[in-house]
């Protein structure tokens, strides 16, 4: 399952994304989205879960759960629609 992860503090990388996940289960991979132009944080992310329980666990586990200062929300990723 691909994970969305939103309202995430500046300060959070791919590591310590992966590392609030991994307390569910385990992690494929864990990113968060930077500007191009700035190589600043967009605030959101993704985390891929190969497990479905463990991803629905780790979806309901951190809703709103503070992440470096900000409550987190996390739902399934929707596919991109093609422009």
């Amino acid at each position: 399952m691909n994970i969305f992860v939103g309202n995430l503090a500046w300060g959070v990388d791919d590591v310590s994304l992966r590392e609030a996940f991994e307390a569910f289960g385990a992690v494929d991979s864990a990113r968060v989205i930077h500007d191009r132009e700035t190589g600043r944080s967009r605030g959101f992310g993704f985390v891929e879960m190969p497990n479905q329980e463990e991803a629905q666990a780790a979806l309901e586990g951190m809703e709103g759960k503070d992440l470096e200062g900000r409550p987190i929300r996390c739902n399934e990723s929707q596919p991109r629609e093609r422009r």
